[in-house]
Order: structure tokens, then sequence, then C-alpha cells
């Protein structure tokens, strides 16, 4: 009978490591911005709504979010409505077409996501912080290598 090797060590895999630190750090990022009345994905929204706004667009449509998110249409609206409802987002209108609405934050919203952006800049301090600025932005470089490589399209967004 063939001999054949143990498993390799759980610890021996990228993937066991990649995952330990996105659990640590989305943990901890998650209890930022909840600390603030939204969640993670809501912020995704507000960012991306944000970006709408100072782009010279003043508004987004539900397509945007869609996009950013990388959820269904449905789920999206779940998201818009919450944000409607904490004041965060306003709905009106497409001016070209009645059936249709933009998205634009609210004074609360817009006034909200430099705070929760310097949240995210004191989570990204914290966990990688130690590292020099060359060494996090190879870091970040291979990420977005790997997104490219594997022509990952849809956005994480839990």
């Amino acid at each position: 009978m063939k001999k054949t090797s143990p498993p390799s060590a759980l610890e021996a895999h990228l993937g066991y490591w990649m995952r330990f630190v996105s659990n640590q750090v989305s943990a901890e990022f998650q209890q930022a911005v909840e600390a603030s009345g939204v969640s993670v994905t809501d912020w995704v929204a507000l960012r991306t709504l944000f970006d709408a706004d100072s782009g010279g667009e003043s508004s987004a449509t539900h397509a945007t979010l869609t996009q950013a998110l990388g959820m269904t249409k449905g789920a999206v609206s779940k998201v818009v409505a919450r944000l409607e409802d904490k004041g965060l987002v306003g709905r009106a209108e497409a001016p070209s077409d009645a059936r249709s609405h933009t998205l634009s934050l609210t004074p609360a919203g817009r006034a909200l996501v430099p705070v929760l952006a310097a949240k995210a800049d004191a989570n990204d301090e914290k966990f990688f912080g130690h590292l020099p600025a060359a060494e996090r932005q190879r870091l970040a470089r291979l990420l977005q290598e790997m997104v490219r490589r594997h022509q990952w399209q849809e956005v994480p967004h839990n």
C-alpha cells in the first residue's frame, strides 16, 4: 500500500491567515460603525452617495448602489429605506424619468460620512499601523492584484 503524506496544517494555508485577519479587522470596524447607528453596508452606501454628491452628480440611482454594494435591487431598496428612516438619505423623482428615483445624502448623512471615514482610518491604523507605509502599500497592491487576476466583481458587503 502506498504511503500518503499527512494533510497540510491549517496554519500552512494563506487563506487561513487572510480569513483570520479579515475577521478581526471586520469585526472591530463593524462595532465602530454600529456605535454610530449604522451597519457596514450602510457605511458603503453612504460613502458611495457621498462620492456621487462630491463628483458633481449631486445624486445617484439605485443602480449605483446596487453595483457598489454587490446586492440585489430589492436588498438595496431595504438599505435605502433604512437610511431614509434614519434621516441620512433622501429620494426624489428622477428629472428624466418619473418612474425612477435619485438618491442623495441629507445634511445629516453628509455630516456622518467624515465621522465614519475617520473610524475606518482608525481601524486601518490599529491593525496595519505597525507596518511601514511601503509595506502597507505593497499589501494593498497584492490584494488588488488578486482581485484583478481572478476578475472578482462582487463586492463583499457583510
